[in-house]
């Protein structure tokens, strides 16, 4: 690819995110935009701007890498991905519409009434929001490299910078217009290479498909506990995503975050149409990427090497704009939703507290992607959605379902995920890497059940602790808003 139209692509977008997220600064003026964009975002413009947040590197790059590597066993993702706002929708939308918190921490506290479980729940939110950064820059830097030759760090480096921009220009209304427009060129970004590969790989013969690599790398297919596990981590990983749930206090109402919650299904059910048909060919045509390490590249490098010429050119362009959306707009919903906790939590609230947490929630993930190497994108992410189901997930689905919660058991429960699942997590690199034992390298179908299993127990072991307000917050999350009253 020409390093002069990669560097064209990247900069063309990062001037339009800059410019979209400005037009958010003429509108952001209370703390309520700059924190939930005073709760006015309608279903269509919300669900665009989740897709555009919830479609990261892992989804963009990842997951088409994952399938040139991994054949059918990678499809789990997809499917995982779109399926947890399934579950969203059944379980949490509403009712989180209906608390009118700010953040996370702030439901747990209103409804445990206690501020020891705010601050743990700030905690790992925060740490959630750290590590899912990291493969967005990560990624960030594989394509700068990869499209320009330019160094790595300039990737993360510049990724940083622009989000730093937006979020401190415009808070959550800002970056509202920003993804939603991200969304959109991502999926065009993909959508259109795929319809050119396919007509240009139509008059290619069946003996050169036929004699095309099966398994590039001759890895062995995932066993059940694998893809129960895997599920397991991206279905109620999903219900605990800050930045996915912070979301949900941007819509008018309950019946709004419902309906916005069904759009996104449609969204994510389009999107994945073609990082999966990516892969395929990939498999088919390029297993060589497989067996040289570059498989997170396949879908920069996959235009340029099937149709090559301009043309190929101005493909790779196109993929190379929606990779660095799919890097900022992610980073951009993260850093929203950690500012929001960080400022409340540490710095007062406001206006300022809520821009110098951005930058802060920005920088520390940066340092921590320059002092480390990058994994498979799909599977570090997979990872945090993990560590997210076997943390937020419990207390969030109780708080909202179950009366007899209460705040040691909350505590004991995240304390108890986040040791196991980080735990399993670092031991698995340390006994083996990827010969490691499938129960330490996924270790979601045990590490969620003994985290709900320990906040259920402790919970009925103290049920002393239950709030005296639990009846009337309670009544709140389950009774659907009343309709307003149309003009006559």
């Amino acid at each position: 690819m020409n390093p002069a139209v990669g560097l064209a692509a990247f900069a063309a977008v990062s001037v339009a995110t800059a410019i979209i997220g400005f037009y958010g600064l003429r509108v952001s003026r209370t703390t309520g935009d700059f924190y939930v964009a005073s709760r006015t975002v309608r279903p269509w413009w919300n669900a665009s701007a989740i897709g555009g947040e919830y479609l990261s590197a892992a989804s963009f790059l990842g997951v088409a890498g994952l399938i040139l590597l991994s054949g059918t066993d990678a499809l789990w993702f997809p499917v995982g991905y779109t399926a947890g706002y399934l579950m969203l929708l059944l379980f949490v939308a509403a009712p989180l519409r209906r608390s009118g918190a700010y953040t996370i921490p702030d439901f747990t506290e209103a409804r445990l009434d206690s501020r020891a479980v705010r601050r743990v729940t700030s905690l790992v939110v925060v740490l959630v929001g750290w590590l899912y950064i990291v493969p967005q820059l990560h990624g960030a830097a594989l394509a700068i490299r990869i499209t320009t030759g330019l160094p790595g760090w300039v990737g993360p480096v510049a990724v940083v910078a622009v989000v730093c921009i937006t979020v401190t220009a415009g808070g959550m209304r800002s970056i509202t217009f920003v993804q939603a427009f991200q969304y959109w060129l991502k999926l065009t970004a993909l959508a259109v290479p795929v319809l050119f590969i396919v007509f240009a790989l139509a008059g290619t013969g069946p003996d050169a498909v036929a004699d095309a690599a099966v398994n590039p790398t001759a890895a062995a297919p995932a066993g059940p506990y694998q893809t129960i596990s895997l599920l397991v981590a991206l279905l109620f990983g999903t219900l605990g995503l800050p930045h996915v749930l912070v979301r949900f206090y941007t819509n008018p109402d309950g019946q709004t975050a419902r309906r916005t919650t069904l759009i996104v299904l449609g969204l994510l059910s389009v999107f994945y149409l073609f990082p999966t048909a990516l892969g395929l060919i990939g498999r088919m045509f390029t297993p060589d990427l497989a067996r040289s390490g570059q498989a997170d590249a396949l879908v920069l490098l996959l235009p340029g090497r099937l149709i090559g010429g301009p043309a190929g050119d101005l493909l790779s362009a196109l993929v190379v704009a929606g990779a660095f959306a799919a890097f900022l707009s992610t980073t951009s919903g993260l850093v929203v939703s950690l500012a929001g906790v960080i400022s409340q939590d540490v710095l007062g609230g406001g206006v300022r507290g809520f821009q110098f947490a951005a930058v802060l929630s920005a920088v520390v993930p940066l340092g921590i992607a320059m002092m480390t190497q990058s994994l498979a994108l799909a599977g570090s992410v997979g990872l945090v959605f993990a560590f997210t189901a076997s943390t937020i997930c419990p207390v969030l689905l109780l708080g909202i379902w179950w009366r007899g919660l209460t705040d040691v058991g909350a505590i004991a429960g995240m304390v108890t995920g986040g040791v196991l699942c980080g735990g399993a997590l670092i031991a698995g690199p340390l006994f083996g890497g990827a010969g490691a034992p499938p129960w330490l390298a996924v270790p979601a179908a045990w590490t969620v059940p003994a985290a709900f299993a320990v906040t259920v127990l402790v919970s009925r072991a103290t049920a002393n602790r239950v709030p005296r307000t639990l009846t009337r917050l309670m009544t709140r999350l389950h009774t659907p808003e009343r309709p307003l009253a149309t003009e006559r």
